[in-house]
Formats: C-alpha cells, sequence, structure tokens
C-alpha cells in the first residue's frame, strides 16, 4: 500500500526536501505528487522519478486545491505563508496532516481545537529560522531543566549569506531566499524585546543602527539586527522568568549601517506604487528621492542627503550597485519603492550558477545552577554546494520532509496546530540532520549578561 504525499510549491527551498523524499520512496513505499502552478519547471530528473508525479495546480481553484489535497495522506505546503490557510481548511475537512515551514498566523491558529479534535498534526515553522532554531534552542533549554537550571538569558541570530569564496562584494551578501523578504526585512512593527529584566523598543527607522555583534570560529566577526518581536516565544519555551529574551537576523559587519541609507531615503517603501515605473532607469529612480537642483548631479545630490563623504565606504557600497546607471531599467509597472530597489539590487546579489550560500545560526543560554551562573553558546554553519542545492534549502527544506515522513510513520503524534519544541519531534529530527552536516558545536564559557557595550545606539 503506497503512502502519499503532496507537495504544494516547488520553489527555491525544496531541491533537498524532494531528494530526501524520493531518495526514501521505495523504502518507505511513498508516492509523492508536486502540485505548482508551474509544473513545467519541476526538473526532469524529478518530474521523471518513478515515484513522483507532477500536477498543474492553482491554489486559488478550490476543485483542484480539494481534489490534490482528498488524494494525499500528509500535505507538506511551501507556498508563500499568506496561502497556508486555504490548504490548512480543507486539510482539516479531509482530514489530512500538514506541515509548513512558516509562522503560525492566527488564522491557522484559530483552527486548533478542530485540527486536535481530528487527531491531526498541523506543524509549523520547522524550516530553518523558525525551525531548526527552535529545535536547537528548546534541546539546550530542555537540557539545562532536566539538571534543575534556570535559563535567565537567550538570545538568538541567524543569517543566510554567501560563502565565504564567494564573498566577493562590498556589501559582504547575496540573495539566497526570497529577496522580497529581505527587502522588507524589520517593516510591519517595531522590533520588541527584553533585555536584562527591561523592555526594550526599536522602531523601523532606527532598527538597523542598533546592532549587536559576535564572533563564529573560523568565520570571523558578524552583527546582528532585532527580529520583530522576540517575545512571542517566551511562553512557548517556557522563558517567563528570563531576563534577556533577544532574537535577531545576522549578517557581516557593516551591512546594517549601508542598509540604512535605503530606508532613509524611503526606497524600501511598500504601500505606493510609482507612476511610469516601467520606463524608469535606476539613475532616474533613485533621483526621485532627492530634491531638485537645476546643477547639482544626482550623485552629489544622494552624498548630500545622506551625509556621505566621498571616501566612505558606503558610497562604494552604493557605486557598486549601479544605483545611477541610466542605461538599466526598472521594467516593473506601476512598481512600489521596495519591488524597484530589489530589482536594482537582484542584479548585484543573484547567486551564479556555480556560487555557494552559507546558513549560520548563534544562540548564547544563560542559565543558573546550583547558585552559579553559567553560559552556553551555540554555533550552526551549513555551506551550500551550488545556486540549486543551497544550505538555504537545505536547512529548510530537510526537516520538512522528515517531520512529514515522520508524522506519517506514526513517530510524531502530538495533535494540534503546533511548532517544534515537543521532545517528540526535535530529538529524532536533529538527530538525523547531523547526517547531513547539519550540526551545532556547543561551547561553554563564562557568562556575562548582556555586553552592553556591544551596541550602537
Amino acid at each position: 500500500m503506497m503512502r502519499k504525499i503532496l507537495v504544494i510549491g516547488a520553489g527555491k527551498s525544496t531541491s533537498y526536501l524532494l531528494d530526501y523524499l524520493l531518495g526514501k520512496a521505495e523504502v518507505e513505499k511513498l508516492e509523492i505528487t508536486i502540485g505548482d502552478i508551474n509544473p513545467q519547471a519541476i526538473p526532469e530528473q524529478i518530474a521523471s522519478h518513478k515515484h513522483c508525479s507532477v500536477i498543474a495546480l492553482d491554489i486559488f481553484n478550490d476543485a483542484e486545491r480539494k481534489k490534490a489535497i482528498a488524494n494525499s495522506d500528509v500535505v507538506i505546503s511551501m507556498l508563500p505563508a499568506r496561502f497556508h490557510i486555504k490548504v490548512a481548511e480543507d486539510c482539516v475537512v479531509l482530514k489530512k496532516h500538514l506541515v509548513t515551514a512558516s509562522y503560525v498566523s492566527p488564522e491557522l491558529l484559530a483552527l486548533d481545537k478542530k485540527v486536535k479534535e481530528n487527531g491531526l498534526v498541523f506543524m509549523n515553522e520547522i524550516g530553518l529560522d523558525p525551525g531548526v532554531d527552535h529545535m536547537s534552542a528548546m534541546q539546550v533549554i530542555d537540557r539545562i531543566r532536566d539538571k534543575g537550571g534556570k535559563v535567565i538569558l537567550f538570545e538568538s541570530f541567524c543569517g543566510g549569506l554567501v560563502a565565504p569564496e564567494n564573498d566577493n562584494n562590498l556589501w559582504n551578501y547575496k540573495f539566497t531566499w526570497n529577496p522580497r523578504n529581505v527587502v522588507l526585512a524589520g517593516q510591519g512593527g517595531t522590533a520588541q524585546f527584553l533585555q536584562e529584566g527591561t523592555y526594550k523598543y526599536i522602531p523601523y527607522h532606527r532598527l538597523f543602527r542598533r546592532t549587536e555583534f559576535f564572533k563564529i570560529e573560523g568565520y570571523g566577526r558578524f552583527e546582528g539586527y532585532a527580529n520583530r518581536d522576540s517575545l512571542g516565544y517566551r511562553e512557548a519555551y517556557g522563558l517567563q522568568d528570563a531576563l534577556t529574551i533577544y532574537r535577531g537576523t545576522m549578517r557581516r559587519v557593516g551591512f546594517s549601517k549601508a542598509w540604512n541609507m535605503f530606508i532613509q531615503l524611503g526606497v524600501t517603501d511598500d504601500t505606493y506604487t510609482i507612476e511610469n515605473s516601467e520606463k524608469m532607469s535606476y539613475r532616474e529612480f533613485i533621483n526621485l528621492y532627492l530634491p531638485y537642483s537645476p546643477t547639482d548631479s544626482v550623485e552629489l545630490k544622494l552624498r548630500h542627503n545622506l551625509k556621505l563623504d566621498q571616501d566612505d565606504i558606503r558610497w562604494d557600497k552604493l557605486l557598486e550597485l549601479n544605483i545611477f546607471d541610466d542605461t538599466k531599467y526598472i521594467n516593473i509597472p506601476n512598481a512600489t519603492p521596495a519591488q524597484a530597489l530589489q530589482r536594482i539590487l537582484e542584479d548585484s546579489w543573484t547567486l551564479k550558477a556555480d556560487e555557494k550560500d552559507m546558513i549560520v545560526m548563534y544562540h548564547k543560554f544563560g542559565y543558573e545552577l546550583n547558585g552559579e551562573k553559567k553560559q552556553i553558546d551555540s554555533k550552526l554553519v551549513v555551506t551550500g554546494e551550488n545556486q540549486t542545492y543551497t544550505a538555504m534549502s537545505k536547512t529548510v527544506g530537510l526537516p520538512v520532509a522528515m517531520a512529514a515522513l515522520k508524522i506519517l510513520n506514526g513517530k510524531i503524534t502530538t495533535p494540534g496546530v503546533q511548532i517544534p519544541i515537543l521532545k517528540e519531534v526535535y530529538e529524532p529530527i536533529l538527530e538525523e540532520l547531523k547526517s547531513y552536516g547539519i550540526n551545532f558545536k556547543e561551547y561553554e564559557v563564562p557568562y556575562l549578561g548582556y555586553n552592553q557595550h556591544s551596541v550602537i545606539s
């Protein structure tokens, strides 16, 4: 009897996911169906696999969607997060388990009662960040508690970056996942977290000027800026008594200060559209956000506007992006500023076919045990193989695939809309991930509390 897994959406994060499931298909008796709006884009070696079938699936076609879900045992949704709810509602009615890598939305959480009544597992936030971060954090937190310890500090940072051998631009950055999410990072709400028992808030216009610094052995220094809401996991992680809870995103040192120029200009805005953007050059786009002058050049106006000296490295970073080029065009009708900026950045920051990305994750745990304060630093570095088999797709796709198979095999059974913070979920998946080179290194270091000197105010 073949078991059926439906994968909806076959984007950048699914290369390892599909390889994993198809690699297990013979032994585990799996039939994998890939439903995608663009089925012809599925690589031939995947589409022609004897345990795989590819179907055209428009998520907004109710009949198509329901039929595909009905003909499966477990559904993996790799769609953009806002579309999961359509799939989830069908899964409740048709009594199918669901796995996603996305944050739990209020709409999805509202299904929890029905999901539990039907004995279903709706596993979410089981990618990289969120996902691997939850599992690796809870493993250490539970270990500390099992010894009788009390966690008083938790910091967690993660970043999708470019591998050192392909780090060849002044920004030390290339796109390793959805570029739109990078351009819009930090928008949608004030960053909030807890430091030394004090609530802290950073509005968007200040976010990239308040950074933390840390070192990853063998890879040098990195910086991190705060995620939008670090406090949302206080209850889930059982950290109600912690003095510091801080979650953030990692970049190479200097990226945030340079990115802040775009925020000050206003070109990360996604709330309105630009007239005649389709025929607008990069130079004309930048000039939209600078004062009129009958004599000054766009370059001079921008330097004055941002108070940039000619020898400021940020000026060189802007020049490297060709933003003053009058021969390159946005080519997007009715583009928002953020969409236009994304178009410019993709020229310079897209991984080439043979280039590698890199995932870096860093957790800091401060805790009290037997009256003594201690600290554990836990660090992860994963390097991709090429533009298709990226570290991002590996660390996102493999946990999703592993969770789906373990649910199908009855190894993960706790029902409900959930994230991977239970031992029955994180222990076997983290153990299996080690065999794929996804393995944290832990360091016991002196407890320093929150190091206030690492903040740029």
